[in-house]
């Protein structure tokens, strides 16, 4: 089955692997969730992102956390839809829980955090919001 948007499948994979105790989940490869995952990784949400196989058999595999640990992430939710996107000004980018979260956001530059594009002054689509 073919998803419409593999951002908030991804997510939604994140979020039921925590709901039932999982220590890792995986699934299909791109570039947009790589590097969302990395994002969550570089800011200690998850523990590692690696990728294995090749062409159409290539995974994704995020580590959401040690068997001795809970799972960093308590909310994570998808901003922008394919139905409603959401675009925002550098100036206009929210902040998540008095700076204790993370907005990722997708902008000409990349996919970054909300705080390194506002220094960068840059706008762009709303990805995720992660608590």
């Amino acid at each position: 089955m073919v998803s419409t948007d593999p951002i908030s499948d991804m997510l939604t994979r994140i979020r039921n692997a925590i709901a039932v105790n999982k220590n890792e989940v995986s699934m299909p490869y791109s570039k947009t969730k790589h590097a969302v995952a990395e994002l969550l990784a570089s800011n200690n949400f998850i523990d590692s992102v690696k990728q294995d196989g090749e062409g159409i058999e290539k995974k994704l595999h995020v580590k959401i956390n040690d068997d001795a640990k809970n799972a960093a992430i308590t909310e994570i939710t998808r901003m922008s839809r394919p139905g409603r996107r959401m675009y925002v000004r550098s100036k206009d980018i929210p902040s998540v829980k008095n700076g204790r979260g993370i907005v990722i956001v997708s902008t000409s530059k990349g996919i970054m955090t909300g705080e390194k594009a506002k220094k960068e002054h840059i706008g762009g689509e709303l990805i995720c919001k992660v608590y």
